[in-house]
């Protein structure tokens, strides 16, 4: 079991570092980083489902599943044993437009 946070899913986590570290001091990012980590973590032991993402699954596509922090919202997909993440998403974000943006990128 493994957790595989890809390029894109790394780059919105450095985001998110910079805009929390801007916006707020880094104690409030390191907790919200162990939030996020031990999230994935529970996801990839199987204690905590996700669920698909609805913008997903109205056109049927139903692998790719989210959980939620205090802050962030995680887009994942278990291939086999491992967990690859592939959104990591502020909750005021505009998840739609970055979920077409993600999509469309080649």
């Amino acid at each position: 079991m493994t957790i595989i946070i890809l390029p894109d899913a790394q780059e919105d986590l450095l985001s998110l570092q910079e805009y929390m570290l801007d916006k707020w001091d880094e104690l409030e990012w390191l907790k919200a980083e162990e939030e996020i980590f031990e999230k994935l973590q529970q996801v990839d032991a199987g204690s905590y489902p996700g669920t698909a993402v609805k913008e997903l699954a109205s056109v049927g596509i139903f692998e790719y599943e989210n959980v939620f922090t205090s802050h962030h919202k995680l887009v994942y997909r278990r291939i086999g044993d491992d967990v690859y993440v592939y959104v990591v998403a502020g909750h005021r974000q505009d998840f739609p437009t970055l979920l077409m943006k993600r999509l469309l990128k080649k």
